[in-house]
């Protein structure tokens, strides 16, 4: 293989396989030899079907599918590891001795991040795809510029240049779609608690105290909430489209204004917020005056953007300053918080009735149960959508922390076993995420077991008490301590926070039991909303989750200082039928009875009588 461009694809969400495969069809098309393979995906997918029958594109088929990396066993790692090794290898011998004109090395960034092929290796061989002098281009709309300066870095002793202002893509992509434009709504003071007029006054104090001329802010989730706007724009995050420039004197959305009815562009107006066309951010922070002092966060900014600014204007690389103020729910926030959770909670334990009910009177399958719940929600009022796709896993599949049941991969439910349930609903008064592990008919001994053992967790977790100053760090293993008990634990973090009326995964707040580099954890605030979601997945045979949402409070103060708790929002009820009592102390039945009485107090007087008859009896004492 002769070097050449190379095209990285970076960033969450969807598209860069689809980008990846596309550009692969596109070269075997214009007589290219092209040799295709993947990291971290499964085997059964209909797009590699489709690239076997191609004439001039090879398939380098994994031979196992493992599933998530993060959910696998030490032994289950240590196999992937063995196998991605192999491949590698193979990816290498193919691309430096026949003849491709185009190699796709599909999730390679994530198995290099999982450090399943050899970090040393990867960046040998893309360093030689490169002569000394070259130009790297990517669309640096689609690379951060935290991720741009680490390429660089890489990069150096080359002394590549980057060309990050071009979309290659976009020039032979003659049907792609439009962006997103759909219709924006404004919240009400009532919703949010503060006018957008006080935020934005608040957010000024900041940037004077940090002594920066100019704030840019281009995280959609921190924009709505600035601005107490929503959209529709990304699935299931109600957010919009743009971007933010903040001065002392004027205030900049970026956007397209024909999402904005007129009646909103008057009241930003009227609160000094002023919308230009969306692509227009560019050429503004092209002409930041000289030494002017700008606030942003790199690993939140785009690559193409921070190029545009002129050498000689100071770039403070910080978190965004609304990161907190957006965390901390205000006494409005919190009081709608509760309401939404009412809500939910009616929605989800009618749900898990009608579940229990009819499983083996009826076909159910995952998808159709996920589509009965979103009914059940669409009953209430104030309902927007879904905060995230639900995941309705069944058995096997519920041992896949992410799994998500597709039309190929969808199953019937029986009345046997458990299946697990995670999922979440957007209203006006904010955003729910709840797992519950229903239990459909007979399980085993060791179910109960793991069943028992993560709802022990999760229940001594909201039970906590502390003194402020504590992080996430500080809790972890009161959700953890009774899986580590029995020499078993869970590979995903304990819980995250959760946005009002936005992101249903917000930082920075959240439980884990060790810091991340670059996401140290913080002090943990009144208001702040976090998910308590230990589990356990044993692979091949079942998984569970106990999912609630709780809100920090403070407590009493004493003469040592202000004591903090939580508060449990979700009210929905545990499976009684998947639990050992004797494996809970007298502390832990006690905290199952009370959650349990409050949620019949909470929900009833939102149910029917064969309803509150129901749940009078799954959310009895023991």
């Amino acid at each position: 293989m002769e070097k050449g461009l190379i095209h990285i694809y970076c960033g969450d969400g969807k598209g860069k396989t689809s980008a990846a495969i596309g550009l692969a069809v596109r070269a075997a098309g214009n007589g290219m030899k092209v040799l295709f393979t993947r990291f971290l995906k499964t085997e059964d997918s209909g797009e590699l079907k489709i690239l076997d029958q191609i004439s001039g594109i090879e398939v380098i088929h994994l031979k196992k599918s493992f599933g998530f990396y993060k959910t696998l066993s030490e032994q289950g790692k240590k196999e992937m590891s063995e196998m991605y090794f192999r491949l590698w290898k193979e990816i290498l011998v193919k691309a430096r001795k026949e003849e491709y004109d185009v190699l796709v090395m599909d999730e390679f960034m994530a198995a290099y991040n999982y450090g399943l092929i050899p970090n040393e290796d990867a960046i040998t061989f893309l360093k030689e795809k490169l002569e000394q002098g070259m130009c790297l281009g990517f669309d640096g709309r689609t690379v951060s510029a935290k991720e741009a300066e680490e390429l660089q870095q890489l990069l150096g002793e080359k002394d590549i240049s980057f060309s990050v202002d071009d979309d290659l893509i976009g020039e032979i992509w003659k049907d792609r779609p439009a962006l997103s434009c759909e219709p924006v709504m404004e919240l009400d003071v009532k919703w949010v608690g503060e006018t957008r007029a006080d935020k934005i006054a608040k957010i000024r104090e900041q940037m004077k105290a940090k002594n920066a001329d100019v704030f840019v802010l281009t995280s959609l989730d921190d924009i709505a909430w600035l601005l107490n706007i929503r959209g529709n724009d990304i699935h299931c995050c109600p957010v919009v489209l743009s971007y933010l420039i903040m001065t002392d004197t004027e205030l900049r959305l970026y956007a397209n204004v024909s999402a904005f009815a007129q009646k909103i562009c008057e009241n930003l107006e009227a609160d000094g917020v002023k919308i230009y066309p969306y692509n227009e951010v560019y050429s503004y922070v092209q002409a930041i005056p000289s030494g002017s002092r700008i606030l942003l966060s790199k690993s939140g900014v785009n690559s193409r953007l921070v190029s545009n600014i002129p050498a000689d204007v100071v770039i403070l690389d910080e978190v965004n300053l609304t990161l907190l103020p957006k965390a901390v729910k205000n006494s409005t926030e919190m009081e709608n918080e509760r309401f939404a959770h009412i809500k939910d909670g009616v929605a989800v334990t009618k749900f898990i009735r009608w579940l229990k009910t009819n499983v083996a009177k009826e076909t159910i399958t995952e998808l159709s149960a996920a589509e009965k719940l979103y009914q059940f929600r669409s009953e209430q009022e104030h309902f927007l959508g879904d905060s995230f796709d639900p995941i309705i896993a069944y058995g096997t599949h519920a041992a896949i922390v992410h799994y998500s049941a597709t039309k190929e991969t969808d199953i019937p439910l029986e009345a046997k076993g458990m299946v697990l349930a995670d999922t979440g609903g957007h209203y006006l008064e904010g955003t729910t995420d709840i797992t519950r592990t229903i239990v459909l008919g007979p399980v085993s001994d060791k179910e109960k077991k793991y069943f028992t053992a993560v709802l022990r967790g999760n229940l001594n977790l909201a039970a906590a008490k502390f003194k402020y100053g504590c992080t996430g760090l500080n809790f972890d293993y009161l959700a953890r301590g009774p899986l580590w008990e029995l020499g078993e634990d869970y590979n995903h973090g304990t819980g995250h926070g959760v946005g009002y009326l936005l992101n249903v995964h917000e930082g920075p707040n959240g439980f884990r039991w060790k810091n991340l580099p670059d996401h140290p954890a913080p002090i943990l605030e009144e208001g702040m909303l976090t998910s308590d979601e230990p589990g356990y997945y044993l692979e091949g045979e079942f998984g569970i989750r106990h999912e609630n949402l709780v809100l920090c409070r403070k407590a009493e103060k004493t003469s040592f200082g202000q004591f903090m708790r939580f508060e449990t929002l979700t009210m929905v009820p545990f499976d009684l039928e998947g639990i050992d009592p004797k494996q809970m102390s007298d502390h832990e039945r006690k905290l199952l009875n009370d959650y349990h009485r409050k949620v019949y107090e909470t929900i009833t007087p939102y149910l029917n009588e064969d309803e509150k008859e129901w749940l009078k009896q799954a959310t009895r004492e023991i």
